[in-house]
Order: structure tokens, then sequence, then C-alpha cells
């Protein structure tokens, strides 16, 4: 079975950093898409960063650019979202998906980890 763990999430001050795990099990990197994403109350939840099965391509939303950072380590089965330079609008849950799927830049995930919230103050 696929399973994602996420953790990471804290409380931080504007302009301050987090790194956000994902423990992975179930399935290989090469063979999904992967992807960080975010909610917040009475929104949809939105895009951060994926990475696409079919041809390794990372996108990274347009609010998140020069920020944010997606990384994979494939010897313990981990990604990881590194947040710099974090701003009130940040706030949100996030989540890490994988999904069979050839590209990436969806929501559309089969599977989901559990959300880790991330709280950045002004």
């Amino acid at each position: 079975d696929v399973q994602l763990q996420a953790s990471g999430g804290g409380f931080v001050q504007f302009g301050g950093s987090l790194r956000l795990s994902c423990a992975a099990s179930g399935f290989s990197f090469d063979d999904y898409s992967i992807g960080w994403f975010r909610q917040v109350p009475g929104k949809e939840r939105e895009g951060v960063v994926c990475i696409s099965g079919g041809d390794g391509a990372t996108y990274y939303a347009d609010s998140v650019k020069g920020r944010f950072t997606m990384s994979i380590e494939n010897a313990n089965n981990t990604m990881y979202l590194q947040m710099d330079n974090l701003k009130p609008e940040d706030t949100a849950l996030y989540y890490c998906a994988a999904d069979r799927r050839i590209y990436c830049w969806t929501t559309l995930y089969d599977h989901w980890g559990q959300g880790t919230q991330v709280t950045v103050s002004s």
C-alpha cells in the first residue's frame, strides 16, 4: 500500500524558514508523480510544487518560486519541502501526495498524507 506521512510543520515568524518532510512507502519516486499541496479553510487545495513521474520535471506555483524548494532522498524514501522567506499568506495545512499519473500539476492525486500545519506570523 502507498503510504505518506508528512511532518515538520509549525509556527514561524515572517521571513523565517521551515522544512517539511514526507516519509513515503509502497512505491518508487521514479514511477510516480509527487508533490506538495496546501489548503486554507474555505479555499480549494492548491499545488505548491510537484515533480512529474513522466519526465522528472519540477513545477512551482508562482507564489512560492524562489522561496520554496522540493527535494527527494531516494535512500530513505523521503521528500522534502524547504520553505524560506515565509510570509503570512503561506499559512495553510500542507499535504504531500503521490500518484501514478505522468503529469503532476493537478490536485487529482490518489494518495495523500495527513496534513501538517504551517503558521506564519506577521
